[in-house]
């Protein structure tokens, strides 16, 4: 196996994981997460997004969020917008780098944003250039890559073609998203080769969900493939609400475990990844839904 030497890690918890939350959780909580997670050696820390409040109530408090963390240096907080309006109000807030969210499916794009795939991405153009105006970094996610709750199966071409107009808009790293958790190996490999065919290796991430149990072994394919960031959610948050049984995001914890044991680098501690999780879990009130945290939980105080 051909494993690259490191790994970027791009944890997603604070934004991913927390937006469908049925619980508000309050400011502060959310800023601490973050500032948890930098302390932890993460070099990306997705943190909010700047959608309508009506759609996702979950991010309302977006501006303060980004007002009370405490940026380190090295550290990128990008933030998920959905077109102008949601840019501006990033821009104000003090972003450094945004992300854009586009799908390889028109089901679920349709019933998702009520627009085409094609129209969803014209949408972007105008950010993208306002973005590349300020020197703002822009990440595309492109998701149901393998499959959509919607329309099934998804064509590895079309993703291919998703991801390839993403990158000749401007986005310097697209993210590959499994977002029903419906991938296996096999089936992982085949949709980033024929994307890589389009789109450089290392231009590329992935975002597996973990619903049948198989974001790991996955993950562990496509880094075979040359393949060196990977989203994941710190405690297992999140999950996609219209898959059925979603299980939520692959665990941060897990996915450094495994790297670990890999002697792959990250820069990450376990120790602190597992602290700033439990923090999150006993706020939420449930254990982590991360394995290796529910091992070693016992021995880490939520203090570290």
């Amino acid at each position: 196996m051909r494993f690259p030497k490191r790994v970027k890690i791009v944890e997603v918890g604070p934004r991913d994981g927390l937006q469908n939350e049925q619980m508000v959780v309050p400011t502060e909580v959310k800023i601490e997460l973050i500032n948890r997670l930098s302390a932890t050696g993460l070099s990306v820390i997705e943190s909010t997004s700047f959608v309508s409040p009506k759609w996702v109530p979950q991010m309302a408090d977006n501006s303060q969020v980004m007002a009370g963390i405490t940026r380190r240096p090295g550290v990128s907080y990008p933030v998920l917008v959905p077109g102008m309006q949601g840019f501006e109000a990033a821009v104000t807030a003090g972003v450094q780098e945004i992300a854009v969210f586009g799908a390889a499916s028109e089901a679920f794009s349709q019933r998702n944003i009520n627009c085409s795939i094609a129209q969803s991405l014209e949408r972007f153009v105008p950010v993208i250039e306002a973005a590349r105006e300020r020197n703002i970094k822009v990440r595309g996610y492109v998701s149901c890559v393998l499959g959509c709750p919607y329309q099934g199966d998804v064509a590895p071409e079309t993703v291919a073609e998703v991801a390839h107009r993403l990158l000749e808009m401007g986005c310097y790293e697209i993210s590959l998203g499994d977002t029903i958790g419906f991938a296996t190996p096999a089936k992982a490999q085949a949709m980033v080769k024929t994307v890589a065919a389009r789109v450089p290796r290392w231009r590329l991430a992935v975002h597996f969900h973990d619903t049948y149990g198989q974001a790991l072994a996955n993950i562990l394919a496509v880094l075979d493939l040359g393949i060196s960031v990977v989203d994941s959610s710190v405690a297992g948050l999140g999950g996609c609400p219209y898959a059925k049984g979603a299980a939520g995001n692959v665990a941060s914890e897990d996915l450094l475990c495994m790297l670990n044991g890999l002697g792959i680098e990250t820069g990450v501690d376990l120790t602190e990844l597992i602290a700033a999780g439990l923090y999150i879990s006993s706020y939420l009130g449930r254990p982590s839904g991360s394995k290796v945290a529910r091992a070693l939980g016992s021995e880490i105080s939520l203090a570290s």
